[in-house]
């Protein structure tokens, strides 16, 4: 049996039935749900209950206010989270699930607006409903034509249609999104900054220091890196590798100065810069720390590559 041929049989059948997808009733759909004061509640049974949880979450994410209810729960008092601000997103591709149709009257009753996401035009749910979204579909991908397949992503995809139209309304940008991510590596990307990450704490040494006392200092701070100041402002850096460098000359020697063989007038990174933008600066430049300085060109403190990558910043 050829599975391939298979699976690629079943994504033209459900890409079909995607393209050929009546959108007329999205713009009703749009003006409904933009004009909503309070939230938009996604109703559904079944794997459409299922989609329905799919299509609030993405509706949230993305600056329509929504959550998903289900009808049994409605019934049983859930009812009383719909208010007169709210809108419904009803979904049934039959239009007649039997646990959404009871609670239709009540909704009607209270005069909340109703979306209707249904494959007949005919059904009980399309005739209670403000707007119709139509998702009927010509065949299933299932080769009996009985399990929902085609019908269950066009649901979903016109859920994300509905979604995006909204976001184009009111002009959602990918700041808006970070916002209500700010743990996922967009909103990391745009509002996490260098002083959030960088370390206060870091092991200095003095212009006098040697070599021997440097590296003591240096394995003490657990940096591989230790900062000499003057007036608060960084000098110069030793780094591990300038101390591998240093130990292969032939005139190495523990009691020379270590400020010989630092780095002089090191790059540095102001604290207010997006942690992002530090990260792509290392990688281009080489560098595995660099001091953080304040707008007078202080040291308030550092911050090392692997404290980026470890905050999952990309």
């Amino acid at each position: 049996m050829d599975f391939k041929k298979i699976a690629k049989e079943v994504l033209e059948i459900e890409a079909n039935e995607l393209l050929k997808a009546d959108v007329s009733g999205i713009e009703k759909a749009v003006e409904i749900a933009y004009n909503t004061k309070g939230k938009l509640i996604v109703t559904g049974v079944g794997k459409s209950g299922l989609i329905g949880s799919k299509i609030a979450a993405t509706l949230a994410s993305t600056g329509t206010p929504s959550f998903f209810i289900h009808p049994t729960e409605a019934l049983h008092g859930d009812l009383g989270m719909i208010t007169k601000d709210d809108s419904v997103l009803a979904i049934s591709y039959s239009g007649e699930s039997e646990e959404l149709i009871k609670i239709l009257p009540h909704i009607k009753r209270f005069e909340v607006p109703l979306i209707a996401m249904t494959g007949d035009k005919n059904s009980t749910l399309a005739k209670y409903a403000d707007a119709l979204i139509n998702i009927h579909i010509d065949k299933e991908a299932c080769p009996l034509n009985v399990a929902p397949t085609s019908s269950t992503t066009l649901t979903l995809a016109m859920g994300d249609a509905l979604a995006v139209c909204l976001m184009k309304k009111r002009n959602f940008t990918k700041e808006d999104f970070a916002s209500f991510h700010p743990g996922g590596s967009l909103g990391k990307k745009l509002f996490i900054k260098v002083k959030d990450l960088m370390k206060e704490n870091f092991p200095i040494a003095n212009k006098d220091d040697n070599l021997k006392e440097a590296i003591i200092k240096m394995t003490e701070g657990k940096l591989g890196h230790i900062l000499f100041l003057e007036d608060n402002r960084v000098r110069a850096i030793l780094s591990d590798g300038d101390l591998r460098r240093a130990m292969m000359s032939e005139d190495f020697d523990l009691e020379k100065k270590a400020i010989e063989f630092a780095t002089k007038n090191p790059k540095t990174i102001k604290k207010d810069i997006l942690a992002s933008d530090a990260l792509k600066f290392m990688e281009e430049n080489k560098i595995q720390l660099l001091p953080v300085v304040n707008e007078k060109e202080e040291v308030v403190g550092v911050i090392h590559i692997h404290d980026l990558v470890e905050a999952g910043i990309k």
